[in-house]
């Protein structure tokens, strides 16, 4: 049983992103992991988290919501 987790910036990713996230991923693993089997999918969960963009910084600088293009 495969378990991913995507962590990205809150604000992102529209709903339609995201299930075409969740869509192509567990495509992947079946095509992988489940050796083609469609059968296997229900087996595959993937977890989406989104976390605010203060929560993430780089080059040690705290980021910001207008630094990954969101509207605050």
């Amino acid at each position: 049983m495969p378990i991913v987790t995507i962590k990205t910036v809150e604000g992102l990713l529209t709903k339609e992103k995201k299930q075409e996230l969740h869509e192509r991923i567990t495509d992947l693993l079946v095509e992988i992991e489940g050796n083609s089997n469609k059968q296997f999918a229900k087996f595959v969960i993937v977890n989406i988290k989104e976390e605010p963009a203060e929560n993430f910084s780089m080059g040690g600088i705290q980021a910001s919501p207008e630094l990954f293009g969101i509207s605050s």
